[in-house]
């Protein structure tokens, strides 16, 4: 990875008072010799105090923390994009805010950007041992297997809160409700590249899901047919030349 680059960890939550404070602290010493490193956490319109004892948390071990909070829920996939524009790094992790996605795992994801070449990539999470109940685990494997059916995306896992990519391919994806679990889809839909990493998994120790089976499998396939549509729809320029015509106009007359 080239020195330049910089690293926003953007955590969605909301009502998660009771993982946050440990996850945070967890994060910071992982990440305590990583320069200019930052968590951006978007409080989802919580009703609780998950913001305070986030903020608490960083201040006693001196973590950068930039919190944003919405006034109303709009989503996991909102609170994300709010949050990767506020963030100043150029590459942006994202996270799960309820403890069960590992930050050990986040240099392994910086690790293999020193593989990729392309300016346009998505590192995405596997968690090959899932610590979720049976019932969650089935539907989440239905649901990845259809997914990559259609979308030939090549991840396992596209739940997986835990991915990588530069900040600014994900400022030219186009964005929508529950957007977040399509984000390898739609960054191969514009040229980019995936690569996928096994990282762990954890079972909730705290605090209740936002997700059933109704909603996901309503949101999933709606928006599984929005993306075949965009990803059928969508050109990707192949430049061959730029040229600035001010720009050659002076050289030629200095010759």
């Amino acid at each position: 990875m080239g020195q330049e680059r910089t690293l926003s960890l953007v955590i969605p939550a909301k009502d998660e008072q009771d993982n946050i404070a440990a996850l945070i602290a967890e994060i910071f010493r992982v990440m305590r010799d990583y320069p200019d490193f930052e968590v951006v956490l978007v409080d989802d319109g919580s009703s609780d105090q998950t913001l305070n004892i986030a903020l608490r948390s960083a201040r006693s071990v001196g973590g950068r923390l930039v919190t944003v909070r919405h006034d109303q829920s709009i989503g996991q996939s909102g609170a994300l994009a709010t949050g990767i524009r506020r963030a100043r790094g150029t590459l942006i992790a994202t996270m799960d805010g309820d403890g069960q996605n590992d930050p050990a795992d986040i240099p392994a994801l910086l690790q293999k950007v020193n593989t990729i070449k392309n300016p346009d990539f998505c590192i995405a999470g596997y968690r090959k041992n899932r610590k979720d109940t049976a019932w969650k685990r089935f539907q989440s494997q239905l649901a990845n297997r259809v997914r990559d059916a259609l979308l030939h995306d090549g991840v396992p896992d596209t739940g997986c809160g835990l991915k990588l990519f530069p900040r600014e391919t994900f400022l030219r994806l186009p964005w929508f409700d529950h957007g977040h679990r399509f984000i390898p889809a739609l960054v191969r839909g514009i040229g980019g590249e995936i690569a996928v990493v096994e990282v762990h998994h954890r079972p909730r120790t705290a605090g209740t899901s936002k997700y059933n089976a109704w909603n996901r499998a309503w949101a999933g396939i709606l928006d599984l047919l929005g993306v075949m549509w965009l990803l059928h729809r969508t050109r990707v320029p192949a430049i061959s030349q730029v040229a600035d015509a001010d720009t050659v106009a002076s050289t030629a007359e200095s010759h």
